[in-house]
């Protein structure tokens, strides 16, 4: 046991205790420096690479404009009191092809018409934006009708309330609907949910849904891409 002890005593009686203190700091900087690394790599988030998708190809989507057509149908019949109005600027793609294949289902002329509501937007008097105002066609009045309102993607859902109110200043309504062909039901900012709704996409923040048409895209599909990509 003695032995043991004077063994001890030399051994730290030959150590440089300045020499010893630096190379400890030096095993604690790479000690700290590889746990920053491997909590960097393996801790955090990735962030993920979007790729644009295809979610309705143009069979898909007629399918959806079909159904959608026949949900109308069952709920306003002869659309004798309805007037289906598509909202500006691309809601109006939407309303045209569902007016078309309204009137080739049941064989009636539909009241139809469009709105702009640039005017009515909470964000029109905001610096940097630039807006260009559209056409507002009502065709007939709206005092005590149905009214159904078409826009492609509901997001935040303050187009849908700029829309409101830009209808509120033709006549009031019985009753006013929302048909959308895209809900993005996690984005929204106003308490706005739709009545009719072709597909529900959960999409990240950093991404758009792309809705293209034949006639001006030259076929007719949905996408989800970055935004990055326009």
């Amino acid at each position: 046991m003695l032995s043991a002890l004077n063994n001890d005593s030399r051994f730290y009686a030959n150590v440089n205790p300045p020499a010893l203190q630096q190379k400890f700091l030096q095993a604690l900087y790479k000690i700290a420096h590889y746990r920053h690394l491997a909590f960097r790599l393996l801790i955090l988030p990735q962030t993920p690479q979007v790729q644009p998708r295809l979610i309705l190809d143009k069979r898909k989507l007629q399918l959806t404009l079909e159904r959608l057509c026949y949900q109308l149908i069952e709920n306003h019949h002869d659309f004798s009191e309805t007037v289906l109005i598509g909202v500006q600027p691309r809601g109006i793609h939407l309303s045209n092809r569902l007016v078309q294949l309204l009137e080739q289902i049941t064989g009636r002329a539909m009241a139809y018409g469009f709105i702009d509501p640039t005017f009515f937007r909470d964000d029109y008097r905001m610096t940097g934006k630039k807006f260009s105002p559209r056409q507002t066609e009502l065709p007939v009045s709206i005092e005590g009708k149905k009214v159904v309102l078409i826009d492609d993607v509901l997001f935040s859902g303050r187009t849908v309330r700029a829309s409101l109110d830009a209808l509120m200043s033709f006549g009031r309504p019985q009753k006013v609907e929302l048909l959308v062909l895209i809900d993005r039901r996690f984005t929204r900012e106003l308490p706005i949910q739709p009545d009719y709704v072709g597909m529900v996409v959960d999409s990240l923040p950093s991404e758009k849904v792309t809705v293209k048409w034949e006639q001006l895209d030259g076929d007719d599909q949905i996408w989800i891409t970055p935004l990055a990509s326009g």
